[in-house]
């Protein structure tokens, strides 16, 4: 009998979030069910897929079980379970693999790992949806960018307009989110003169934003 762990993930802990939590639960427990694996042990957070790595304590935790433990999969619903960054995704599962672990993903009945490796065709393929899902994430941050610029422009024009939520500060999971990019280059070492070049991100944000390396 194989031996797994099952990954799940929620963005919130409200209602629907904890529904769909429960589903993932259920999902890999019915597929496992089916296929003869063990469920060892169940790791789950909520937590942004957009964050980082360090952020992840529910994968820092799966990491170190898989390498103190024989385990042969770990069992999400879907890769944006796993991760919704590019890098961070990849890193995971590049981890996984190294600890001889094969990652089974059920939307795509998709095990990353062929005779111990991982195959060419399975990193093309998620590493095209997770640059999807960074691709997505931009946009919503762009649409927001626009909308500001325009309420501003409205604020020039009447000036008894209200700018922003009166004692709203952003809060550090909040920046996290919203400039994962923006740190995951300021981590590599790459100036905040280029980072701002390569992302269009301000240096006032920048210098703010290296307060949470």
């Amino acid at each position: 009998m194989k031996r797994c762990v099952c990954l799940v993930r929620c963005s919130t802990e409200k209602e629907k979030g904890l529904q769909d939590y429960q589903y993932q639960i259920d999902t890999l427990t019915e597929i496992c069910k089916q296929r003869d694996w063990e469920i060892v042990k169940v790791f789950g957070n909520y937590v942004s897929g957009a964050a980082p790595l360090e952020k992840r304590q529910e994968i820092l935790d799966l990491i170190a079980f898989v390498k103190e433990n024989k385990i042969d999969y770990c069992c999400a619903t879907s890769i944006d379970r796993v991760s919704r960054d590019l890098l961070t995704g990849v890193q995971i599962i590049r981890t996984l693999a190294d600890n001889g672990v094969n990652l089974y993903l059920a939307n795509y009945n998709l095990e990353t790992l062929q005779d111990g490796k991982i195959s060419a065709i399975t990193e093309m393929l998620l590493s095209v949806v997770l640059s999807v899902a960074s691709y997505e994430r931009e946009q919503i941050r762009t649409r927001l960018s626009m909308g500001y610029r325009a309420y501003i422009q409205r604020r020039k024009e009447n000036p008894e307009l209200r700018l922003g939520r009166q004692g709203y500060q952003k809060s550090e999971d909040s920046y996290r989110e919203e400039y994962a990019k923006e740190l995951s280059l300021l981590r590599k070492g790459i100036s905040m003169r280029n980072v701002r070049a390569i992302t269009g991100t301000s240096l006032g944000t920048l210098q703010k934003l290296k307060r949470f390396l």
